[in-house]
């Protein structure tokens, strides 16, 4: 039996009128490939979708186990410092606040919000935070004591101080997707789950939608006419997306714990099939299911299959499937890695490879946790 070290998740998606994924002039984002410009959905869009469905019922944060975790500038000031404004005076908050910035964020963080990055921290880590700036606000008398005994405190600690004794200190988002932190490179956190920016298998479709609002309570003698009229920009597209995960540093991320791990995989794979990313919800309800997902398990160095489309096919599902599997054999025979294999497929099939429904291919992926090496 091959050892699963690796599980590489391959899957088609279609969308119709969408918007799904914007860059900073309010189109969607694009990608040239082989001198073709296709649609493209980043990773962080992706990412942030499905880490955000908290109301799915395969959500990571209803998994036994989860650790929450919170990304923002102002961890410090709203977690940390906060809750001891009107417990204790505030020449006494207002003296440890500074040195707990710089402990997190870096040296000049005390400056304010726009020197600090974007930071992701665990519950644990914060609690930490939390719990020992308290206990220093309890023992002082007065500001000058407070900077003191905050500064005294803080030669001596870092990340790694706070991430004793807690099994998954960044959470269970930072055990999965990583976090750096240039204020202590300890601790940072490798990601195990690999995501590529999804892209669209033949070029890219795009029309402007020319759109008014009109006034409801106008009068007749109003200026007639729309009294909003904009254009946006709208996608359709049958996108290939590819993920990567590194079993051993899931399992290592996780606490060493594979019940946890296989939870996490098992949902992960609902998410990926079934969370759609989405701008302009509102207006196009680009709400949408994987029509192709192709789960491998192997131990070899994982390799996309995006060059199935590096010559561009319509948009066209029997045909973008065709080359995936044209693709999938031609790598077979060239390099033999022999991994194993399950997929679902709403039209047709990949021949060769068992076809299931996501729940069982969910629960085939999560298996696959229990060979993999710890």
């Amino acid at each position: 039996m091959t050892t699963a070290r690796f599980l590489q998740i391959h899957t088609l998606h279609s969308y119709t009128a969408a918007l799904l994924n914007r860059d900073d002039t309010g189109q969607a984002k694009r990608l040239t490939y082989n001198g073709v410009n296709r649609t493209r959905v980043s990773s962080q869009c992706l990412k942030r979708h499905w880490r955000m469905a908290t109301d799915d019922p395969h959500s990571l944060d209803k998994l036994a186990g989860f650790v929450n975790s919170f990304r923002s500038r102002e961890l410090v000031t709203e977690l940390v410092i906060r809750p001891l404004r009107g417990r204790y005076a505030d020449e006494i908050v207002d003296a440890l606040e500074p040195a707990f910035q710089n402990l997190v964020y870096g040296k000049e963080a005390h400056k304010g919000k726009k020197s600090r990055q974007t930071l992701l921290l665990g519950q644990p880590e914060l609690e930490w935070l939390a719990k020992r700036a308290e206990e220093i606000a309890a023992s002082v008398r007065d500001g000058s004591e407070a900077e003191k005994a905050v500064a005294e405190w803080a030669k001596s600690q870092n990340f790694k101080a706070m991430s004793e004794n807690a099994s998954l200190p960044g959470g269970l988002i930072a055990a999965l997707f990583g976090r750096m932190v240039t204020s202590d490179p300890a601790a940072n956190i490798d990601a195990p789950v690999h995501v590529a920016h999804a892209f669209t298998v033949h070029a890219a479709e795009a029309d402007q939608d020319y759109f008014t609002a009109v006034d409801d309570l106008k009068r007749d003698e109003d200026d007639s006419g729309a009294d909003t009229i904009q254009e946006t920009e709208l996608t359709c597209g049958l996108f290939y997306g590819y993920v990567v995960i590194d079993l051993p540093s899931l399992i290592s991320n996780c606490g060493k714990d594979k019940e946890l791990a296989a939870g996490v995989v098992h949902n992960l794979v609902h998410l990926i099939a079934e969370v759609s990313p989405g701008a302009k919800l509102g207006s196009t309800a680009p709400y949408g299911r994987a029509d192709l997902m192709l789960i491998e398990a192997g131990d070899r160095q994982p390799r996309s299959l995006a060059t199935a489309y590096q010559k561009p096919v319509r948009n066209d599902f029997a045909e973008a499937r065709d080359a995936l599997q044209k693709r999938l054999g031609e790598l077979d025979t060239a390099y033999e890695t022999g991994e194993m294999r399950a997929h679902l497929c709403t039209s047709g099939e990949l021949t060769g490879i068992e076809k299931m429904s996501l729940g069982r291919l969910a629960r085939w992926a999560a298996e696959r946790v229990a060979e993999a090496p710890a």
